[in-house]
């Protein structure tokens, strides 16, 4: 590594061009990679609720579609919204109860039943009266592109231009389209606030006005190529987008403190400044390996997720850790050079104390401290359990919004809650289709049940639906019957009644389908609970095995994951404390992401200790690893606080924000378990360390 230093320190200005260079492609990357709003595409593709998206994305050209509530609008108007709605690009049909009235009965079967019946007779005017009462002033919209597609937002954006304040859009669509608007909004904030709260806290802790500037700088340009290399994956989720940057910020940040630390200790020991910079290049990347290891390796542990959400953020963010830390060994030592007149310039007395009595209070009442730390590692980890977590993903989009209008005046005036797709064979034997749908209809909490043979019962034959309209309902090889539910979406009575349903569906024949949001939703239901396990195991095995490596101990690693685990177990119970309700994606990725982000406090504390365990009792050893690791684990901490708090707080978008308040009050209490229980472990714990730890040296 000392070669590399060397070329480094020699190549600075070649470094730099080549990294103004880079900046050019990695912004067409960044504005060219396509961002995903809907997090129910990530559910696996070889599930059957997917797969009947898919049927009725390529069979009905319904894979999405919007209901607009039209208030006050005579049926004249309404037919004329109706013509505007079918001039938009990539709608599909468009309907609405006063398309009932249009019914007509074809010249084939006029001429098959003669002049002599009563044709006027066929059409049942008082089954479609009490229809278009009950439904009048909805629009039903289909699109021929899926929920997300950019084309069906596009269309859901005209449908608002052209209703304006006269109606809400409801639907899927209208939900991501919301959900894309408000994070659009809200994403030049988030990074904003994070730089402006980072650069206050590295003001207070380094000793330079300059060096904060040119450490976020660098820092940046790693954001940024990170970023743009998202171009590589084809698309990355609206999450994803808003998360990775401040995570990288409050992750990678300690990296850069501590090639500036390296690099002015050795300054004072050696004149030559090249010479200086080397000789820290090679202290950083011996100091940065492992910790960057373990958190390269908690964010692929989120790659095993089932949900492909995970692999997302996972690759993303292990991604940025590996350019961040190539940025602080290769741009940052460059720039640091290039402005080092500058930065002596600049020098001033540090202004963060040196936490003296923390450390005097931790070594004094470690004993206590320990006893506290098993007195509620039980508690904690049951607490956390208890925490509630929502699955509706509508709960993210404020009530001001069009959707959240849109869906309370569909519950409250029309009482259409959820509504569920049956898929079934169009050649299934009519006898046991009115069969299956009249079990379905008894299930409890359904509202109603709509299909052809529905429509035959109401005493609509189906010859006299038009062409236009039957395809709604009936495919080249399927049907669709359509379920109404009491029941709201992710609510374990909605999840309940699928779960009947299917066994009914499936009694009649294996193939058929119950397709739909609340299905979808109860798979996501049942694929994240699964993946919460398996991603924390993966992270704690993986992280585990580098621990041992690193550290070159058995006893360490399950010392210090377990008082992250600790942690991590406060984390998610202040929740249940507090009464809130949590994202299922934050349930999920907290752990993992907490666990390979904050170890490295634990690591560079125990580090510390190690090397002065060589030559020194355990006592002088663990003081001396509190002087020489609390205040930089505080720093890193209170960045990795400062680059998500703010996010946390200002964000509407309850799925960001809510992780981002779980990040930084996971970073600080990290923080704390590390500078108080972390020494108290090492301390009681000494002799056992000692024998199984390998050791260059002879302890004394």
């Amino acid at each position: 590594m000392k070669t590399i230093g060397k070329n480094i320190v020699k190549g600075k200005w070649l470094i730099l061009i080549l990294t103004v260079l880079l900046i050019i492609p990695s912004v067409l990357g960044y504005v060219s990679t396509k961002i995903n709003y809907d997090i129910l595409v990530y559910l696996p593709d070889d599930i059957e609720t997917i797969k009947g998206e898919n049927i009725l994305t390529d069979e009905f050209h319904s894979g999405a579609f919007s209901i607009v509530v039209v208030d006050r609008m005579s049926p004249k108007n309404m037919l004329a919204l109706e013509e505007k709605f079918k001039t938009i690009d990539s709608v599909e049909k468009v309907m609405s109860v006063n398309d009932l009235a249009t019914l007509e009965i074809p010249e084939e079967v006029k001429q098959m039943l003669g002049k002599d019946v009563d044709l006027e007779s066929l059409i049942p005017k008082e089954e479609m009266t009490k229809i278009a009462l009950k439904y009048n002033g909805l629009i039903l919209v289909t699109f021929r592109n899926s929920t997300s597609d950019e084309k069906t937002l596009a269309a859901v954006d005209e449908i608002r231009d052209i209703v304006k304040d006269k109606a809400e859009v409801g639907g899927m669509s209208a939900m991501v389209l919301d959900t894309k608007e408000l994070f659009n909004s809200e994403m030049l904030l988030y990074v904003v606030i994070a730089v402006i709260l980072c650069i206050l806290i590295l003001e207070l802790s380094l000793d330079s006005y300059i060096v904060p500037f040119i450490l976020m700088i660098n820092i940046g340009l790693a954001i940024l190529f990170n970023m743009g290399s998202n171009i590589l994956l084809g698309d990355i989720s609206y999450i994803t987008k808003a998360i990775a940057a401040v995570l990288q910020l409050g992750v990678t940040t300690d990296f850069s403190i501590f090639l500036y630390h390296k690099y002015e200790s050795r300054k004072e020991n050696n004149k030559d400044k090249t010479i200086a910079m080397e000789e820290a290049i090679h202290d950083t990347f011996t100091s940065v390996l492992g910790s960057s290891l373990t958190t390269i390796a908690g964010f692929l542990a989120l790659c095993t997720m089932t949900l492909t959400l995970g692999f997302d953020i996972g690759i993303v963010m292990a991604k940025g850790v590996l350019i961040g830390v190539l940025c602080v060994l290769t741009v940052f030592p460059s720039l640091l050079l290039v402005f080092d007149k500058l930065v002596e310039k600049t020098k001033h007395k540090k202004i963060l104390p040196e936490f003296k009595l923390i450390k005097n209070f931790v070594f004094k009442h470690y004993l206590i401290i320990f006893i506290l730390f098993i007195a509620l590692l039980v508690p904690a980890y049951i607490f956390q359990t208890k925490t509630e977590v929502y699955y509706k993903l509508d709960e993210s989009i404020p009530e001001s919004y069009g959707y959240s209008k849109a869906t309370k005046k569909l519950q409250e005036k029309y009482g259409l809650v959820s509504q569920e797709m049956i898929l079934i064979p169009k050649d299934m034997d009519s006898l046991k289709e009115l069969e299956m749908v009249e079990k379905v209809k008894n299930v409890k909490g359904i509202d109603f049940v709509l299909s052809s043979s529905s429509l035959t019962k109401l005493g609509i034959p189906s010859e006299l639906v038009p062409p236009n309209l039957r395809t709604i309902y009936e495919s080249k090889d399927y049907k669709m019957i359509i379920v109404g539910s009491k029941y709201d979406i992710a609510t374990n009575e909605l999840n309940d009644q699928i779960t009947t349903i299917n066994k009914i569906i499936k009694s009649y024949d294996k193939d058929i389908i119950l397709a739909g949001e609340g299905p979808l939703t109860k798979d996501l239901v049942d694929t994240t609970e699964t993946d919460l396990r398996n991603v924390n195991i993966t992270s704690i095995a993986v992280i585990f095995i580098i621990m041992l490596l690193v550290l070159k101990s058995i006893t360490l690693p399950i010392l210090l994951v377990t008082a992250i685990e600790f942690a991590i177990f406060i984390n998610m119970g202040v929740p249940y404390f507090m009464g809130t309700k949590l994202p299922f994606v934050a349930s999920v990725v907290i752990g993992t992401i907490q666990l390979g982000a904050t170890i490295d406090y634990a690591i560079l504390m125990t580090t510390k200790y190690l090397e002065e365990r060589k030559n020194k009792d355990k006592n002088e050893a663990v003081k001396s690893a509190l002087d020489n690791s609390v205040s930089s684990i505080i720093v890193s901490a209170m960045c990795f606080f400062g680059a998500t708090v703010g996010v946390g707080i200002v964000s509407k978008v309850d799925m960001i924000g809510s992780l981002c308040i779980l990040l930084c009050r996971g970073a600080l209490i990290s923080m704390l378990v590390v500078i108080c229980i972390v020494p108290s472990l090492l301390l009681i714990f000494d002799k056992l360390i000692v024998k199984t730890t390998f050791l260059k040296e002879k302890t004394k």
